[in-house]
């Protein structure tokens, strides 16, 4: 304590540190030679502490007590004495002052000193009262931070409990899996059989029919042929009079051959029996057999969320969008695949369409403004949501093939060829394109759209859910190869694949197996 006011009274008013070169003025103060001769420039002359003027031609004498004794503390060897109790025990390094203050704006202890200089115009406030604030910050972070842990770890449980029923149900469903398989093997021989021997005998009968057809078109060219060499015969004859006789006898020309008849060979006919015998051989695997299939819980019917802070889906649970539900996919955009015009987010589950670019175009890129998901589908049956900003969007499914350049002024190519089907959505309607072809349909007023996919059937449909679950158009084809869900923007819009909780991923389509094209 000694020490400590010692230091005090050895202290200049106006620079709140040790003398350094004390003069003593009339009035009996003391102060830095340099600091009181910089305060006077500024302002009166008279001494900063009783405001006593000073003469004009008052001298500054050195003190020459206080500088020896300033001296003397200075040249004192050692470290500075231990505080007493009840002090302080940090020190300001730059004044050596009791640190009583926090420099908010600097983020440090600070003494009185430093106000004075450094933080004269910051932030400032006592010790115990910024820890009183700290503590209560911290407080409520550590209540958080429990919170979160207590509701993780009852996330880690339910994930387990979800763990043990999966695992439970998959062994079950393997062995029911094997069982209809190897009935259906059997039943799938007999009909690759049966189906070759109708396509054969299709095969035979229309090629007798276009032998038949050759056979006439030959004949007719013979008599046409016999018919040409007796007119050139003719016209080399020099009597006049032969010529004429001659002329008069040839025959009547042959008539014409008449239109062509193709022999009949439809495609579409001879798989038509196929689909309809394999239609049935896929319910006999996925309805039948003694594991009849649970009826769904509430629970497991909850919302369909978009990803992250999204609104769920608002559409009412009808049982034809409960059925659909069944076969759920959550899906990602493929963003290898993406137009640089497209921004992908949110897990790559939205995607935006912007007027800036972003960057190069990658090497599996579509020129087109599309994008296609990351996963494809090569049997079973498939459904998935979409949610859309507004209309002039196009929704659909194409083999690997379907083509990333544009060939034309048109900026989407989904339904223009036979690798692909869409439904584009417009503001007043909606078209089904196939082919190059397409479909009108009355428009839509909701922006929830489903896609049904059942390739066992071949059925690829298009539902509207808002307000009400309605099919919107349904193409029937024979599907040979793996089909991607892929998306067309207008710039401005905004897609995002609607997440269902508890539905699963499809497989990557290496982990499928292949079927021949």
């Amino acid at each position: 304590m000694a020490a400590q006011l010692l230091e005090e009274k050895l202290t200049c008013a106006i620079c709140l540190v040790l003398y350094g070169d004390p003069v003593t003025l009339p009035c009996g103060h003391n102060f830095c030679k340099r600091c009181i001769q910089g305060w006077w420039q500024r302002r009166e002359k008279e001494c900063p502490e009783c405001r006593e003027p000073c003469p004009d031609r008052a001298e500054l004498r050195r003190n020459v007590t206080l500088s020896g004794v300033l001296e003397v503390l200075r040249a004192a060897p050692g470290p500075a004495p231990a505080p007493e109790a009840g002090e302080p025990g940090a020190r300001c390094p730059r004044h050596g002052r009791p640190l009583e203050l926090f420099c908010r704006t600097e983020g440090r202890c600070v003494c009185s000193a430093c106000t004075a200089h450094q933080c004269r115009d910051h932030e400032r406030a006592l010790l115990d009262a910024e820890r009183r604030a700290r503590e209560a910050q911290l407080r409520a972070r550590l209540e958080v931070t429990e919170r979160q842990a207590t509701e993780v770890e009852t996330q880690l449980q339910e994930l387990q409990r979800r763990s043990r029923e999966i695992q439970s149900s998959a062994c079950t469903l393997s062995s029911v899996a094997s069982s209809k398989f190897s009935r259906l093997l059997q039943a799938l021989e007999m009909q690759r059989t049966l189906a070759l021997r109708g396509i054969q005998a299709a095969e035979t009968q229309a090629l007798a029919q276009a032998r038949e057809e050759q056979q006439r078109l030959q004949g007719h060219l013979d008599a046409l042929a016999r018919d040409g060499c007796r007119i050139r015969a003719l016209l080399e004859q020099g009597d006049d009079q032969t010529f004429l006789q001659e002329s008069q006898q040839l025959p009547e020309p042959p008539q014409p051959a008449g239109p062509l008849t193709l022999p009949q060979w439809d495609e579409e006919q001879q798989l038509g029996p196929l689909k309809e015998s394999l239609s049935p051989l896929c319910d006999l695997l996925l309805q039948g057999g003694s594991h009849p299939r649970a009826p769904a819980k509430a629970a497991d019917l909850g919302p369909v969320e978009a990803p992250g802070p999204l609104a769920p889906v608002g559409s009412t649970l009808c049982p034809l969008r409960r059925r659909l539900w069944q076969n759920y996919r959550n899906l990602t955009f493929d963003a290898g695949s993406a137009n640089r015009h497209f921004y992908l987010s949110r897990q790559d589950q939205q995607v935006q369409h912007r007027r800036q670019p972003q960057g190069p175009a990658g090497p599996g890129s579509f020129e087109l403004w599309q994008v296609q998901c990351a996963q494809s589908f090569q049997s079973g049956h498939h459904y998935w949501e979409v949610r859309t900003s507004e209309h002039s969007v196009t929704l659909g499914v194409a083999y690997p093939e379907l083509a990333r350049r544009r060939l034309g002024p048109q900026t989407d190519n989904i339904g223009r060829g036979p690798s692909s089907w869409g439904l584009c959505v417009q503001e007043d309607s909606v078209q089904a394109w196939h082919n190059g072809e397409a479909l009108r349909h009355p428009g839509v007023s909701g922006r929830l759209l489903g896609v049904d996919l059942d390739l066992a059937s071949g059925s690829l449909t298009f539902y509207s859910l808002e307000p009400e679950t309605r099919p919107l158009h349904t193409f029937h084809a024979l599907f040979t190869r793996p089909l991607c869900p892929v998306f067309w923007l207008l710039e401005g819009r905004t897609l995002t694949l609607c997440h269902r909780p508890g539905a699963t991923f499809p497989r990557e389509p290496q982990e499928e197996a292949s079927v021949p094209s």
